[in-house]
């Protein structure tokens, strides 16, 4: 076999799936891949499909095994940090034949930069970026090379070194919490008083001042706050 036949066999190929709702840019984006050379290791692109929701985009990388997602966050239904989420986590599919998910967004607050990591996407681009570092993302999430806007690096460094935010709980003494936990299991305040061996008066006592220190406005209330923040 000559060595030209040996280098055509052996070059790489990266598939594409782009997901976004808007058909322009998905278009654009198509033409910039479609026109993008050869990466040093003679690579190239193909874009092998197009979604238009997350669930499509779901549903199109389990069709057609991309090795890399470019994904849109805001799309009806899913939005693509939750298509991330379950592209990632694909059961029954081994984690190197998941795609790679790059984030490619115009939004680059906090939240959805942390949200998309924490999802398991490999980079988060803003959709103003230059074409060639699209390029250089794509190739180098196709080999598992993370790639993060400089702003979205910014952010994540912010929160890296951000103090940890108080506990919802430290303005509760710690009476108050033991009756918040049993409220979150839905006790009635007559069952607490008998857990905690506290008059029915002293445990509406307690009641009554959580609930502003919480800023809500009934025991109801209180226990989903306690739930959805974890108190054990």
């Amino acid at each position: 076999m000559s060595a030209h036949h040996a280098n055509a066999r052996s070059a790489r190929v990266v598939r594409v799936l782009l997901a976004d709702d808007h058909q322009i840019l998905r278009a654009g984006l198509r033409m910039i891949l479609a026109d993008a050379p050869p990466s040093p290791d003679d690579e190239t692109i193909e874009v092998v499909g197009e979604a238009s929701t997350g669930e499509e985009a779901v549903r199109l990388a389990a069709a057609l095994h991309p090795d890399v997602v470019l994904m849109d966050v805001a799309m009806p239904g899913i939005d693509g940090i939750e298509a991330t989420r379950r592209l990632r986590a694909a059961g029954g599919q081994p984690a190197g034949e998941r795609p790679a998910v790059l984030i490619l967004t115009t939004y680059g607050d906090d939240a959805r930069v942390r949200e998309a990591i924490q999802a398991g996407a490999l980079g988060y681009l803003l959709k103003d970026l230059l074409r060639d570092d699209l390029v250089r993302a794509v190739y180098g999430a196709a080999r598992g090379v993370p790639t993060l806007d400089p702003r979205a690096q910014q952010l994540l460094m912010r929160q890296l070194h951000a103090p940890a935010p108080a506990s919802p709980f430290d303005a509760l003494t710690g009476r108050e919490r033991d009756v918040l936990r049993l409220i979150a299991r839905g006790r009635s305040n007559k069952e607490i008083a008998a857990a905690l061996s506290l008059s029915l008066g002293t445990v509406k006592g307690y009641v009554s001042a959580m609930l502003p220190k919480l800023g809500v406005g009934d025991r109801t209330q209180a226990a989903l706050f306690a739930t959805r923040h974890g108190l054990e």
